[in-house]
């Protein structure tokens, strides 16, 4: 009886001894094992054993964590109150460090958030502030970063949430937008107008200058049409001419002949309404002409060309 007890004292220590030495570590966490009251080692996920009474664990965890940065008012560089919140993702990287250098590290890291949001806010104006989110979230996440690291936290990003001006702000923002959409509308509208115009003005010059074109052809082919008619009949005129000429010498003509036509050209130059004198330069030639004529007339008569020739004489000398 007395070793039954016994083994059972001896069994219900063991288990107890067991439950007190054996930890189980999550795959998210990390156990920190502390030997009277000095850091030992880090224990990874899985079964870890300790010293009962002696060693102590506690876990930390691992995983990235969202901090939410209050609300608070912000004054910007000229003299605008506006209301700033933002939101931190941090991860710890050193369990050590983020377990003993720092108490609270969410804590600690909410506040230097705070602080640092209000200088880089205070250092902006309203409108800079309002399109400049990327660079604040940028800068405030440079500066969080360096100053968590001796805690052993790496800050992987912030983000500004809102930064709300005050109602009498927002609604003269608004008003100066929409004064500013009229304004581009206008803009716009005369910009098209004057496009417009520019175009029509261009179009206009285009087939006026197409027309000029056009009428400079037409008189171009008309003055070439009117040489060639022209150059043409030249040709034919000196053709005919040229076969009167050959005609002429062909045909041997008499000196009767010819002042027979000359008598003709005469009477044709004298015509018409107006009273004209012709003296031919050739003067005792056209006398000796027209004693030519009369003596073919006169032809069969005794001294018929000899009175002819004296007759002509006679006129020539008067």
């Amino acid at each position: 009886m007395e070793q039954i007890v016994l083994y059972s004292a001896v069994l219900v220590f063991l288990l107890v001894f067991a439950s007190l030495a054996v930890r189980i570590v999550a795959p998210y966490e990390k156990g920190l094992v502390v030997r009277l009251g000095r850091f030992q080692r880090t224990a990874d996920s899985g079964l870890t054993m300790i010293v009962p009474f002696v060693d102590s664990m506690f876990k930390v965890d691992m995983r990235e964590r969202v901090m939410d940065v209050p609300p608070q008012e912000v004054i910007t560089k000229d003299n605008v109150a506006v209301t700033v919140d933002a939101v931190i993702y941090a991860q710890i990287s050193d369990p050590v460090k983020a377990s003993f250098n720092v108490q609270n590290f969410i804590y600690a890291a909410t506040k230097l958030a705070q602080t640092n949001l209000r200088n880089l806010i205070g250092d902006l104006e309203l409108d800079q502030s309002l399109v400049s989110r990327e660079q604040i979230n940028a800068r405030l996440r440079t500066i969080l970063d360096d100053a968590t690291d001796k805690w052993g936290v790496r800050v992987g990003r912030v983000e500004i949430q809102r930064i709300e001006p005050p109602t009498d702000v927002t609604n003269a923002m608004h008003r100066q937008m929409k004064a500013e959409r009229e304004k581009r509308a206008v803009v716009l509208e005369a910009e098209g107008a004057r496009q417009s115009a520019i175009l029509h003005a261009e179009g206009v010059r285009q087939a006026k200058m197409l027309n000029a074109e056009g009428e400079a052809g037409a008189i171009q082919r008309v003055a070439d049409a009117e040489k060639y008619r022209r150059l043409t009949v030249a040709e034919g005129e000196a053709q005919a001419i040229e076969r009167v000429y050959q005609a002429i010498h062909t045909g041997n003509p008499t000196n009767d002949l010819i002042a027979i036509k000359y008598l003709e050209a005469l009477q044709k130059m004298a015509e018409g309404p107006a009273n004209k004198v012709f003296i031919p330069y050739e003067a005792s030639g056209l006398m000796g002409a027209l004693g030519a004529v009369g003596a073919l007339f006169e032809k069969g008569k005794p001294g018929a060309v000899l009175a002819g020739q004296e007759g002509a004489g006679s006129k020539v000398g008067g």
